[in-house]
């Protein structure tokens, strides 16, 4: 009898570097079994699999990830369909600086902004600076169907659960910023972004969700 791989994925429901894998698996259609993981829980199996207990952790037979990027990126070569990266390597480098700039742009904005031990001040200005900053890329979206590209990429996979979370984070986007508001009601829709969704994440816009 054949032995079966089944792929664990660790998850935290409210958070977006586990929803950014969540929607990579989504979008292969991957078959995994996501265990949620709440603020102070630790099950054996993670702890045994990921020396930091952190989240993502995607454990399989003979295998242990963590680091969301470093699960996307295998995600990518062991499920080479749909590609949700570019096959030219000069094309791939700039989805994966892209990847970084949104890590080094937005991720930390994010990060301060949901952080218990931020004070309101820094929050007040990581909100200015996240709100200024994405209404200042929304014309890239009125050029692409995507984050500068025909095609769904992984770089959307890491830009859509911070998009999806501004209403948490209290950023509005303003008027100016349709062409992005457009590509987010466009992709939030999508089945796939749908199935990414934790319950908890669903709360964050129900009265978004179609029925």
């Amino acid at each position: 009898m054949a032995v079966v791989n089944r792929l664990d994925c660790y998850s935290d429901p409210l958070d977006h570097y586990s929803h950014r894998v969540r929607l990579v698996l989504a979008e292969k259609g991957v078959d995994v079994e996501i265990i949620d993981v709440g603020p102070g829980q630790c099950p054996i199996a993670l702890a045994e699999a990921n020396p930091y207990a952190g989240l993502p952790t995607l454990v399989g037979r003979d295998l242990a990830l963590f680091d969301s990027q470093v699960i996307m990126e295998y995600l990518e070569e062991r499920y080479p369909h749909p590609a949700l990266l570019p096959a030219y390597p000069q094309e791939k480098a700039k989805s994966r600086l892209l990847i970084h700039r949104i890590q080094r742009d937005w991720c930390v904005l994010v990060d301060r902004i949901l952080a218990r031990d931020t004070d309101e001040a820094r929050r007040v200005l990581a909100r200015k600076e996240l709100r200024e900053s994405l209404s200042g890329v929304s014309p890239v979206f009125a050029q692409w169907p995507y984050f500068f590209s025909n095609e769904l990429s992984l770089v959307d996979c890491c830009l859509l659960p911070i998009l999806w979370r501004l209403p948490v984070l209290g950023v509005e986007l303003p008027r100016p910023a349709r062409p992005l508001l457009d590509y987010m009601e466009r992709n939030f829709t999508r089945p796939t972004f749908q199935a990414s969704l934790s319950a908890a994440e669903r709360d964050m816009r129900q009265e978004r969700l179609c029925s």
